[in-house]
Formats: C-alpha cells, sequence, structure tokens
C-alpha cells in the first residue's frame, strides 16, 4: 500500500525506505523502576513514521496511511534534514501556550480556518543513509538521532524537534506529569532493538482513563444544543464488539456539525451490536461502526460502561476494527 501511494506522489522510494510497522507501548498500572528504564513524555498527537530520501519527506500513521498533504509545514521541514535517507519514529502534536500537547488543538489543525502550529517530536532512528539501526541497542539509536538533529539546528525548537526525555524515578515523574496535566510517561528499556509489535520494552502509564471508542450510534439534540446530543460508544472485546455507554459533553457547535454530517452518511437500520444492550436512549440512530473517537472518563463500571465520559477528538488514524478495551497489566 505505501509503496502504491509513494508511486502516485510520483516519489521513487526502493525497498530498504518502505514503511516500518511501529513498536507500540503496552499499558501498566505503575511506572517501572531500575537502572535499566528510560523515561519520556507521553504526547498527546498522532504517531508519525517519517521518510526521508534526497530532498524529499513522506509522512504516515502508525497504520502506514500517508498524511503528507496533511501536514505540508512539517514534511517540509524533514526534507531539509542534512541526510541523504533516514526513517523517523516520533509523535505529531499542537502546542499549547504551557508547551503541553493537546489532541483538541491537532484536531484543529486539519480544519484550514483553525489553523495551529505543529511540532514533530522525534523519538526513534530506524534507519540512516542506507543502514538498518533498528537492532542496536535505544540508547545507540538515540546518540546517533541527536547527532543528526543537531546538525540540523532541531533539538529544542521549531516544527522538528528531539522528544524530551525525563530523569528521575518513575513514579515521582509520573506524578509530576499528571500535576502538569500532561497525559503520561512512557517508559523504554535502554538496550532493547526496536521490534514492530505491541512490546513490553516500552511501557505507557497514564494520568487518567483515555479509550479509543468505536460510534455505533448518535442521539437527537434537545433544548439549544445543535447537531447531535450524544455518541452511543463500543469497544471490542474478545473481538465482539460491546456497547460502552455514550458521551456527549467536550464537543463544540463546530465539532457537532461536522460529526452529524460524517454520521448521517453511514447510518443504518438496525444496531450494529450483536445484542441490545439495556437502558438505551429512546431514539437512536444506528451508523456502521467505522469512526474512532478518543474519550477521557474516570473509570469503567462492573458492566462495562464508561462513568463521566468527556469526548476528546476524532482518531483518524486507527481503524475501527482495531479498537480493543486497554486493561493495563
Amino acid at each position: 500500500m505505501v509503496a502504491d501511494q509513494a508511486k502516485a506522489w510520483g516519489v521513487k522510494m526502493p525497498a530498504r525506505q518502505r514503511f516500518v510497522p511501529t513498536q507500540l507501548a503496552t499499558l501498566v498500572a505503575a511506572a517501572p523502576t531500575g537502572d535499566e528504564w528510560v523515561f519520556e513524555v507521553k504526547y498527546d498527537g498522532y504517531r508519525i513514521e517519517a521518510l526521508v530520501h534526497e530532498g524529499t519527506a513522506r509522512l504516515f500513521t502508525r497504520r502506514g496511511k500517508d498524511w503528507t498533504r496533511r501536514f505540508p509545514a512539517v514534511a517540509q521541514r524533514l526534507a531539509r534534514l542534512p541526510v541523504e535517507s533516514a526513517t523517523l519514529d516520533g509523535e505529531l502534536v499542537a502546542l499549547d501556550r504551557s508547551g503541553r500537547s493537546k489532541f483538541v488543538l491537532l484536531q484543529q489543525s486539519l480544519d484550514a480556518t483553525r489553523r495551529q502550529r505543529l511540532t514533530f517530536f522525534v523519538f526513534d532512528l530506524l534507519r540512516l543513509d542506507g543502514e538498518d539501526l533498528r537492532a542496536l541497542p535505544l540508547d545507540e539509536r538515540r546518540r546517533r538521532l541527536l547527532r543528526m538533529l543537531r546538525r540540523a539546528g532541531a533539538t529544542r525548537s521549531g516544527a522538528v524537534r528531539v522528544g524530551q526525555r525525563l530523569r528521575g524515578n518513575g513514579a515521582a515523574l509520573l506524578r509530576t506529569a499528571c500535576r502538569r496535566g500532561l497525559e503520561g510517561i512512557i517508559a523504554k528499556q535502554r538496550d532493547a532493538a526496536y521490534r514492530s509489535r505491541r512490546s513490553r520494552a516500552w511501557v505507557k502509564v497514564k494520568c487518567g482513563h483515555r479509550q479509543e471508542m468505536v460510534v455505533i450510534g448518535f442521539t437527537p439534540p434537545k433544548g439549544s444544543r445543535v447537531g447531535i446530543g450524544s455518541l452511543l460508544l463500543g469497544v471490542h472485546k474478545r473481538d465482539t464488539l460491546r456497547y460502552a455507554g455514550r458521551v456527549g459533553s467536550g464537543m463544540d457547535e463546530d465539532m457537532l456539525g461536522r460529526l452529524l454530517r460524517r454520521l448521517t452518511r453511514i447510518t443504518r437500520k438496525t444496531s450494529p451490536l450483536p445484542g441490545t444492550p439495556s437502558r438505551l436512549p429512546i431514539a437512536v440512530r444506528w451508523v456502521q461502526p467505522r469512526v474512532v473517537v478518543e474519550v477521557s472518563f474516570t473509570e469503567w463500571t462492573r458492566d462495562g460502561r464508561l462513568r463521566h465520559p468527556v469526548f476528546q477528538g476524532v482518531r483518524e488514524d486507527k481503524p475501527a476494527g482495531d479498537v480493543h478495551r486497554e486493561n493495563p497489566r
């Protein structure tokens, strides 16, 4: 798929420069301890893999979709890196005035009338000038990444920066991150190779509960509200789509209107769930389970529903079939 996209762009992409499936972190309940671990900020954005080749750059999601045209300024900055070729792994974010990444700001960046300045935080270097670095320890890959970005003057400011490492005890770092309003921290084994799968060599600890959910329906608005009353949500559990409650807060009028237009195009007469859940609203318009959103919440109830959910944004980078309930290990 990636090779076809590159061909459509008219860019020659040799086999050694094609998309590498990303390594994913495992959710855990507490930060690990020990000198073998290093810690990084958990950014609230889109995971992006950048392929740089002979003065051009392409941006791909974690599922290999070409998003270069969505973020041309970042691609142009990456294309100026002083390398013949490179594969970079990182997170594309929008920062608020305090320097915190905010997913809602990143969502607004997709709207030309509400454009935000974006930053690509690079935290791993997978290939450089024809050399595959994935088997090297993380510390060595980072050393080469820093050297490359320093030559480009792109370590602390600008559209492309090196991902921040945190110093200190994991538990204390998590408390500090949560006090600052960050999403959490990532812990990585400093001597581990890069593996294109979910791994316990990378683990994530969150400050609160956040979960990607599948939209399965919506209700009409009430009172002065426009567009949509609430979204009905589902999540896969053992490969079966289960009802997880509904969310109505966290959406402004612009988002409500955009969601209504999008969901109206994929309505269906029956529920996409295998059974009929209890305590459903009377007026429900069911939709094809295709749209993925991110929701924050306080906890899961005993019957598998979200308590106090708040809408965070639409996830364009993950297909609905990959959305499973995430439980810390």
